[in-house]
C-alpha cells in the first residue's frame, strides 16, 4: 500500500521466524504486510500480544530462505552511559540508525496523549533519536544485540516526535511476548 495506516520496525527473535514489535504498530488494521531486508514482502499472522509492555508478535506468512533471528543479550550488565543504536523508518525514511547513550534503568512511563493506556514500567530510557516509524524496533548494545524494543518518545509538548527522552522495553520483558525466556 502507498499510505499504510502505520509504518514501524520489527525484529526476527527466534527461529520459527517470531518478529517483536510494537502493539501501537499494528493494533490500527487487522492487515499486516513485513518487508524484509533483502526487499521481499509477505503478509503476516498476529501470534501474540502483551498490551501491559506495548508488544505484539507477527510471523511472516512467507519468509525468506536465510532469515536468521538477532541475536538477543540480557540487560543485567546494560549501564548509564553505556552506547546503543535504535533501527527503524522515521517518517517511513529509512531504513535508518541512530545512536546515544542509555539515560536510565527501571523508567516508568505514561503516554500523555492517551491516558487510557496502561502505565509502562522497568524501562530503559535512552537518548538516541527516534521517531514515528523507529517504534517496535530494536535497541542494540555495543556488540550488535538486541537488549531492548523502541517503544516510546516523551516531548513535553505532546508532539509525537523526538525531544530528547525515548523508552525501550527491555528484551528480558519482550522476548516473553513470544512465551519464552531468551536468554
Amino acid at each position: 500500500d502507498e499510505h499504510p495506516d502505520s509504518t514501524g520496525n520489527g525484529v526476527v527473535i527466534d527461529d520459527k521466524g517470531d518478529i517483536l514489535t510494537n502493539l501501537h504498530v499494528v493494533s490500527s488494521t487487522d492487515r499486516w504486510v513485513v518487508t524484509f531486508a533483502d526487499g521481499s514482502k509477505s503478509d503476516a499472522t498476529m501470534v501474540n500480544s502483551q498490551p501491559e509492555n506495548d508488544l505484539a508478535v507477527i510471523k511472516a506468512k512467507v519468509q525468506p530462505d536465510d532469515l536468521k533471528p538477532a541475536t538477543l543479550a540480557s540487560t543485567r550488565d546494560l549501564n548509564p552511559g553505556d552506547t546503543v543504536v535504535a533501527t527503524g523508518f522515521p517518517f517511513g525514511i529509512g531504513p535508518s540508525v541512530s545512536s546515544g547513550v542509555v539515560a536510565g534503568l527501571k523508567r516508568s512511563f505514561i503516554d500523555p496523549t492517551d491516558k487510557t493506556k496502561p502505565k509502562m514500567t522497568n524501562l530503559i530510557q535512552f537518548d538516541a533519536a527516534v521517531n514515528p516509524g523507529n517504534s517496535g524496533g530494536p535497541l542494540v548494545n555495543r556488540d550488535g544485540e538486541v537488549v531492548g524494543i523502541v517503544t516510546a518518545i516523551y516531548n513535553p509538548t505532546g508532539q509525537h516526535v523526538y525531544a530528547g527522552m525515548s523508552f525501550a522495553v527491555p528484551i528480558e520483558n519482550a522476548a516473553t511476548a513470544a512465551g519464552e525466556n531468551p536468554l
